[in-house]
């Protein structure tokens, strides 16, 4: 009678048990699916639709669409104008990595040994973040600019005046202000990374090493930077799919030019897409431009987590 008893109030808990985990289930799907709903609506539907796209010849304005198969991908093969946007988009890619890790390392390193005001410098070097890219441009396109620009009034007044460049309608210095402008904005951001690796290095790593006689350049190479070797992985990581879809400065300083100096594939993506009315032909750039991101991504992450490991 006992066993019984026991048994019958044993499956009660249990009964009461799977009744309380749906109930958290049912719950949990509550707060899960109105996010859910507008994830679908507002990305996953619009992806799957961008792929089919692709697939047509569609103005981006009329009701009639007309699928074409592969021509648009076939089209961009055998397009000087797509290769000569990936030349340039891995160009400032790579340079925006290796420039803007560079500079937020070295501002990061100088925020960290600086004992006084901390907080204003990690301020000040931060405020570039702040702006928005379209003013950025702007502002950059002014001084930039070779008639009334900072820098080529301050050439005039030194009596260097033939050291004048016109940035921005030079096909070969045009990619460099763009460039020099980006680096400005996004170095803050990841300086503020680099220092809050420097900040969880023990220091007690740094003073035995000064004890065993290692000068300032040793504990950098051997203790610091091995150390930030995550810091660098998300830094690079981040700076890289921006760099890949960088369209502010572009569009607000040089509009793709002179010619096509600047054109990258997010850019030329937009130009196709609202500027020349071929919403099928911007969709499969669009695709390409995704996968290039993803096939980056992975790789660079894969390398920098090995890298990690090693270290």
């Amino acid at each position: 009678m006992a066993n019984t008893m026991a048994s019958a109030k044993a499956m009660r808990a249990a009964t009461q048990r799977e009744a309380k985990r749906k109930r958290r289930i049912s719950y949990s799907i509550l707060f899960i699916l109105p996010a859910f709903i507008f994830y679908t609506a507002f990305v996953i539907y619009p992806t799957l639709n961008s792929v089919n796209l692709s697939f047509t010849s569609w103005d981006g304005v009329s009701d009639h669409v007309r699928y074409i198969g592969f021509d648009n991908f076939k089209e961009m093969l055998h397009s000087e104008r797509v290769y000569n946007a990936l030349k340039n988009t891995l160009l400032l890619s790579v340079s925006l990595v290796v420039l803007e890790n560079i500079v937020a390392l070295l501002l990061a390193i100088l925020v960290d040994q600086v004992r006084w005001a901390k907080s204003l410098f990690r301020s000040v070097f931060y405020f570039p973040v702040l702006l928005s890219g379209i003013v950025m441009g702007f502002v950059w396109a002014i001084i930039f600019n070779f008639n009334f620009g900072v820098i080529s009034q301050l050439l005039d007044r030194i009596g260097l005046s033939e050291w004048k460049i016109d940035w921005l309608g030079d096909p070969n210095y045009a990619l460099l202000a763009i460039i020099i402008t980006t680096v400005w904005k996004g170095s803050g951001y990841y300086m503020i990374i680099y220092l809050a690796g420097l900040q969880g290095i023990p220091p007690e790593l740094n003073e035995a090493a000064a004890i065993d006689g290692a000068n300032r350049a040793q504990r950098f190479r051997h203790i610091t930077f091995p150390l930030l070797a995550g810091a660098m992985t998300v830094s690079v990581m981040l700076s890289m799919i921006g760099a890949l879809k960088i369209f502010d400065q572009i569009a607000v300083m040089t509009d793709g030019g002179p010619g096509f100096a600047t054109e990258t594939l997010t850019y030329i993506v937009y130009k196709v897409g609202f500027g020349e009315l071929r919403q099928g032909y911007g969709t499969a750039l669009s695709l390409v431009l995704f996968v290039l991101i993803l096939a980056i991504s992975l790789i660079q992450v894969k390398l920098l987590r090995r890298r990690e490991v090693q270290m």
